[in-house]
């Protein structure tokens, strides 16, 4: 199969073998995929956690549809559409873990293209506002950085989730305009 590897000489595209679901694995068929700071980082050969390096897959997040489940994958059937952020998106086929993976809403004809630029910043921000801040109906929370794509998808879940007053701020006069759109009820110059 086609994957974009970083190699001795930088990112390239070549051949590799396709991979196979071992226990909770799952196989995804890659038809989409996101682009953040790290992949850009990784091209040039940083690295991203324990992630990085000559011989590694770029590419962290990625819509697909289900190819094969392991043995031990639960949730997940042969052709459901998905996305999830793992190691190896920028390939043919991506191996993800079963518990990684969302399902493609069926509502709304989201394409692949869409979902491929969620996974990352929802289950980033969704940890840090539902799980982590235990953001409750009522209160107010300030989104600092709130026109990155990880700021954006933070105000639009403090908003679902009940927040009396979402704040979000941004340097950029242009951005901080357009942040009322996003679910931010006042929009400041931090």
């Amino acid at each position: 199969m086609k994957a974009y590897i970083f190699g001795a000489n930088g990112a390239e595209v070549t051949d590799v073998a396709k991979p196979s679901p071992k226990g909770a694995q799952v196989l995804v068929r890659v038809r989409a995929c996101g682009l953040n700071r790290a992949d850009l980082g990784m091209t040039k050969g940083h690295a991203d956690g324990s992630a990085g390096g000559v011989g590694t897959v770029l590419g962290m997040e990625w819509a697909g549809e289900v190819a094969e489940v392991g043995p031990e994958a639960r949730g997940v059937k042969v052709g459901d559409r998905v996305m999830g952020s793992g190691a190896a998106a920028f390939a043919e086929y991506t191996l993800a873990d079963h518990g990684r993976l969302f399902h493609i809403p069926s509502t709304g004809n989201m394409g692949f293209e869409e979902a491929a630029t969620l996974p990352v910043a929802l289950a980033t921000m969704h940890n840090a506002v539902v799980t982590n801040g235990a953001l409750q109906a009522g209160q107010s929370v300030l989104i600092q950085g709130a026109s990155s794509g990880v700021g954006l998808m933070a105000m639009q879940i403090a908003k679902l989730k009940g927040a009396k007053i979402v704040i979000g701020s941004s340097t950029d006069p242009m951005r901080r305009g357009r942040l009322k759109e996003f679910g931010a009820d006042l929009a400041i110059d931090s």
